[in-house]
């Protein structure tokens, strides 16, 4: 009796982990994004204020301006991972916490949504519109981009969100728990806000870029790996060795490469940014991708997203037998 009870208990113990990130995903499906009061949107405000404060005057030398950004960037998160990893200790309170905020640091549908609306726009003819809408999802210039560069945008935003906003949250949550999924999207918030190498950004967002670069240094390679498993895994294992150092991204390189591989097309090339024309390097085999290749890309994403969920249960119940038979 009392071996039956250990191993309900460590049955149940081991499987609140799945349980909780299921409980999330499905969230995201029955509800999708919040359109309003969404805590990102909320932390992207607080960043613009602290970022008024600290950023100091136009004159500041480089040092002081590393200085302060990193300043901010400990002020902005220590007390928010702080407060997560406190409201997370309730057995009932912060369980129901931690799946609060890993659905709304995770965005499968939002992501499926936003590049079907592209591909509708293609579907109906109009191509403006499929400009406007990869407008939302990319931070390049897309108000001259044909079906090809809009193709392409689309994909690449696809294939690198589905690590950004899906699989290194979760990567995090299993590691950490609320904490860790807090301290990883918040600091992806602030990279996505703070770093660039322009002339503003290039000291005083340092700190985030980097920290962003190690918390996904492994979830992207985990997202690449699975992107070569779901998809043409020799074409994307190659395309990952060969390619993805090229780009400027340590961690977007093997996601996109590795992805790119896995649907067999080819992603890359020139693009606008504020204004400057960047040549990047090509990624992928194949044909340039194309409309129809805006589904594969998030077919990929969910058979990929499928397949972690899977993973981290069936690892949930390994371990709960091993607890009770080592």
């Amino acid at each position: 009796m009392q071996a039956a009870e250990f191993f309900n208990q460590a049955f149940f113990n081991h499987l609140a982990m799945p349980s909780m990130i299921l409980a999330a995903v499905l969230l995201d499906q029955l509800l999708g994004e919040p359109h309003r009061f969404h805590p990102l949107a909320g932390f992207g405000q607080l960043a613009q204020r602290v970022e008024k404060i600290f950023y100091g005057s136009a004159d500041a030398p480089p040092v002081m301006r590393y200085v302060r950004g990193i300043a901010a960037v400990f002020v902005l998160l220590i007390p928010l991972v702080a407060l997560a990893a406190l409201l997370q200790q309730p057995s009932i309170s912060g369980t129901l916490f931690s799946i609060v905020v890993l659905y709304f640091a995770i965005a499968p549908r939002s992501l499926s949504e936003h590049a079907g609306r592209v591909a509708h726009a293609f579907f109906t003819g109009d191509l403006p519109d499929a400009r406007r809408q990869v407008g939302l999802m990319v931070s390049r210039d897309t108000s001259q981009l044909d079906e090809s560069g809009i193709s392409r945008a689309t994909v690449e935003s696809v294939l690198e969100n589905g690590n950004d906003a899906i699989f290194a949250a979760l990567f995090w949550f299993v590691l950490a728990g609320a904490p860790g999924v807090v301290l990883y999207r918040l600091s992806n918030t602030l990279d996505a806000m703070w770093g660039y190498r322009n002339a503003r950004y290039n000291y005083f967002g340092w700190a985030a870029a980097r920290l962003d670069d190690v918390l996904n240094f492994v979830p992207a390679r985990l997202t690449a790996l699975s992107y070569a498993l779901v998809g043409h895994t020799r074409s994307a294992l190659h395309c990952w060795r060969q390619q993805a150092a090229a780009w400027e991204s340590p961690n977007a390189g093997p996601v996109m490469a590795s992805g790119a591989g896995a649907l067999r097309v080819q992603l890359g090339g020139a693009a606008i940014y504020h204004g400057e024309l960047e040549q990047r390097p090509l990624l992928g085999c194949g044909m340039a991708a194309g409309a129809a290749d805006i589904a594969r890309a998030v077919q990929l994403v969910r058979h990929t997203l499928y397949v972690w969920l899977g993973i981290i249960t069936l690892g949930a119940l390994s371990a709960a037998v091993w607890q009770q038979y080592a």
